[in-house]
């Protein structure tokens, strides 16, 4: 079941060629070519015979090599909104693509919050009627995951093909998507291409290559019973086996249930599925999604990045390889990308589940997968991080508000990835985060935090109301705190956070929760990024491994 991978100048690794012309699914009508980059076309031939390729003035002609395949890179290209022809001919047959457009170019890829649909988001009513924006196209391609990288994805029930936003094309887009490509197109004027590639339920490691995968100590324990589930199935008898398997387990359940009735009792449980019975070497398998749905796209000029996905890496004893996997996420699309800069966005998890008890919030996944969101970030260059977890009303663990985290991912590219300048205050830039914890110092009965100072602009709480604070002494107790911000005329604006019945505090915890409240934010009424104080262990609520950290230390950015 080991697969290898290979990172080259293109990718054209696989032997499946096709003899006749073809390009694939991710070049077609009404797409978007990336601006101001080289723009790479690929696709297959008829062995050793000449490829052209003509879009934009351009005209270029290569030929294909002995495996049938052929790689054109255009010169970069200023962003055009009016529709143009992009032709490709081989001998006496030729492919054409009409209505395409120059611009910027986004992957959003992720779990369930990132392919969440514009239509099943709370302001779809709105958004939906009027989304006419001609110059914005998107393109989903269908969740899969394959032990194997693929050449191409399928064109298919609805997915795979490009679309022009409209009132009735957009409702299929991913709502985060959407309101990141909506404000970017209105603020900069040029065409924006989404490529939703997300697939509900997926954790990092079905976003990371197999190779990089075998090299991560923490993954080898999910790979190890991987690779057995796989053998358990050959030496099983592969679909045949589990087909009989299936049959006699639920006669046997069905010989139960009948009993059970006769005396008057209910069904018993535990009624085979078949979904247990299936390949284990298909669906959300190590480096699976990556392979079906990010490898097709291998060479593609690309402005950014932007990754919603975290939630399933929260339950169980998940959240272990994270904190090695969800930095190899970037590092392998990068090179996919061929852009060791790619500019990669990462929307920190939301919040769900209901709060019980101070010990339970405390301990919970959701912080831990957030913290190590947080400091991949800070130890990550060209990276941003935007805050959701104030996007939740409710337990849920799609919140229905896509808008703030699409408008907040829509700043960072903004701000950090094309420098633009606030309006309202000339030569600085673009606010696109909010209060990032710097530092601490007891005073008395208190603690007061320090934060970086970018960001930190205006702080204050909303409708001062301090709430999302926790405070606790030597015995590692954490109680519900008070708050409020200090500082004066001329000095940085600290918060001071205190209680009454903790009067010797060592650490100080906000928005530290499954489901948190915090209310803290600066003038931009940006949130403040959840943190904490202490580095004490963490004791998650499956399995009996503890969570450590080692915090990096923080700069004044």
């Amino acid at each position: 079941m080991k697969t290898s991978f290979i990172f080259f100048a293109f990718l054209f690794l696989f032997s499946n060629a096709s003899a006749e012309l073809k390009l694939p699914n991710i070049f077609g009508s009404q797409m978007v070519l990336q601006r101001d980059k080289p723009v790479r076309i690929w696709g297959w031939a008829e062995k050793e015979k000449a490829v052209t390729v003509s879009f934009g003035g351009q005209e270029k002609t290569i030929t294909s090599g002995k495996e049938s395949r052929w790689l054109i890179t255009l010169d970069p290209m200023e962003a055009n909104a009016t529709g143009q022809t992009l032709k490709v001919k081989s001998g006496d047959v030729s492919i054409t693509y009409e209505g395409i457009l120059v611009g910027d170019v986004w992957i959003c890829g992720g779990q369930s919050n990132m392919e969440w649909r514009l239509r099943s988001s709370r302001d779809a009513d709105v958004e939906i009627p009027s989304a006419r924006y001609p110059a914005i196209r998107f393109i989903r391609i269908e969740p899969e995951g394959t032990p194997e990288p693929r050449e191409d994805f399928p064109a298919e029930n609805g997915a795979g093909t490009w679309q022009t936003c409209s009132p009735e094309t957009i409702g299929d887009c991913s709502g985060v998507a959407y309101f990141f490509g909506q404000r970017l197109h209105r603020r900069l004027d040029v065409p924006i291409g989404l490529v939703n590639a997300a697939w509900g339920g997926t954790m990092a490691q079905h976003w990371v290559t197999r190779e990089t995968l075998e090299t991560l100590p923490t993954a080898k324990p999910y790979l190890d019973d991987y690779e057995a589930k796989c053998q358990a199935w050959i030496d099983g008898g592969r679909a045949d086996g589990a087909a009989k398997r299936l049959a006699s387990d639920l006669e046997k359940w069905e010989t139960l249930a009948k009993n059970s009735k006769a005396k008057g009792k209910k069904n018993p449980g535990g009624k085979p599925n078949p979904r247990s019975y299936q390949n284990p070497a298909q669906g959300r398998i190590p480096s699976g999604a990556l392979n079906a749905m990010i490898m097709p796209l291998s060479g593609l000029s690309v402005r950014g990045a932007l990754f919603y996905q975290g939630e399933n890496n929260s339950f169980g004893d998940t959240w272990i390889p994270f904190r090695e996997t969800f930095p190899a996420v970037i590092s392998d699309w990068r090179k996919i990308f061929q852009d060791k800069n790619l500019p990669f966005g990462i929307i920190q998890i939301a919040g769900w589940s209901t709060r019980r008890s101070m010990t339970y919030d405390m301990n919970h996944h959701t912080n831990v997968i957030r913290e190590q969101q947080h400091l991949t970030w800070r130890a990550t260059s060209n990276t941003g991080l935007i805050v959701s977890f104030d996007a939740n009303s409710n337990d849920s663990i799609h919140p229905g508000r896509k808008y703030p985290v699409g408008d907040r991912s829509a700043r960072w590219a903004l701000s950090t990835v094309h420098g633009i300048i606030d309006a309202t205050r000339p030569q600085q830039p673009l606010q696109w985060h909010g209060p990032i914890y710097k530092s601490m110092e007891k005073k008395d009965e208190k603690i007061v935090i320090q934060f970086e100072k970018t960001g930190s602009e205006g702080l204050r709480f909303d409708q001062t109301d301090a709430r999302g604070f926790y405070i606790a002494g030597a015995d590692q107790v954490f109680h519900h705190a008070l708050a409020r911000v200090a500082g004066g005329r001329g000095k940085t604006p600290e918060v001071e956070v205190w209680n009454d019945a903790v009067t010797d505090p060592v650490a100080v915890r906000y928005a530290w929760s499954n489901l948190p409240l915090g209310t803290l934010m600066n003038g931009k009424e940006l949130p403040a990024f959840p943190f904490r104080t202490d580095t004490w262990p963490l004791k998650p609520h499956y399995g009996e491994a503890r969570y450590h950290v080692v915090p990096p230390k923080a700069s004044d950015k």
